[in-house]
């Protein structure tokens, strides 16, 4: 198979794409239960991760973020001893009370469902804030180091990751479909996370798309494996922020994998 980036369209089958939508909507629906006195299915939440940004080529992580009413944050940030802790496992009970038979449990800044037809599940437990502007952030527990409170704003990465891959003709979004296929059949034991990739792709494309018909191509004396290759190495101490959302990314424990991806690439 070439290693060369080519369009890879949509990776995850439309049974498994079923299953997951199927599960999503059970999960919001036990979540609107318990918190909001409600019984919709779509209300509340979204996906996230590589799965919410179309990257993603497995149905290993699946991410959504369920918002909880504002209400609930002021409760358990007001509990001593890592209320965050608690908080999470509220919201652990939820779940498990509609996948008894499935592994149910809470880890760090998620609650884990782990299905036997090995999909899993990264729940996200949130409360939305708005400011005068309009601009929405989601705060969300971390029961690390005694308990603290963590912002995100998904929506943004979404949105700008959309924008640059329609720009590029999809280009974008196959490229970094491209690199986790690399890593997930060659570097296995190593850690390489989704947003690293996305954030890296996104500001190393530059202006590279695929070539629509009648398109000429604009011969720049290298290769678009090269052009990223060349992009990364002049990055030996990155500082790389998500998309949209303009959130430091952790580099280091993956930068010198997607260096190793690269090469393979090239």
């Amino acid at each position: 198979m070439s290693i060369k980036v080519g369009r890879r369209g949509e990776l995850i089958s439309k049974e498994d794409r079923a299953t997951i939508s199927n599960r999503y909507h059970k999960i919001t629906k036990a979540i609107n239960q318990e918190f909001w006195n409600s019984s919709s299915d779509t209300l509340h939440s979204f996906y996230v991760g590589s799965y919410g940004r179309g990257t993603a080529i497995s149905t290993s992580d699946i991410d959504m973020l369920v918002e909880i009413p504002k209400h609930e944050f002021e409760r358990y940030d007001l509990q001593k001893g890592n209320g965050q802790s608690r908080f999470l496992q509220a919201v652990k009970t939820a779940i498990a009370e509609v996948y008894p038979r499935s592994e149910v449990h809470a880890n760090g800044q998620v609650v884990v469902i782990d299905f036997k037809d090995g999909i899993k599940f990264e729940v996200v437990p949130a409360f939305r804030n708005e400011d005068w502007f309009g601009n929405v952030t989601y705060t969300y527990p971390d029961t690390n180091l005694g308990g603290n409170w963590k912002s995100t704003n998904p929506k943004a990465e979404q949105q700008a990751i959309n924008e640059k891959d329609k720009n590029s003709a999809g280009l974008l979004k196959d490229t970094c479909k491209h690199i986790r296929f690399i890593r997930d059949n060659y570097y296995t034991s190593y850690h390489l996370s989704g947003i690293l990739i996305d954030a890296f792709v996104y500001d190393a494309i530059q202006g590279w798309h695929y070539l629509s018909e009648g398109e000429q191509c604009f011969d720049s004396g290298i290769t678009y494996e090269e052009a990223l290759l060349n992009y990364y190495n002049k990055c030996p101490v990155p500082s790389i922020f998500a998309p949209g959302s303009k959130m430091p990314i952790d580099t280091s424990k993956g930068w010198d994998v997607l260096g190793k991806v690269l090469n393979r690439m090239v």
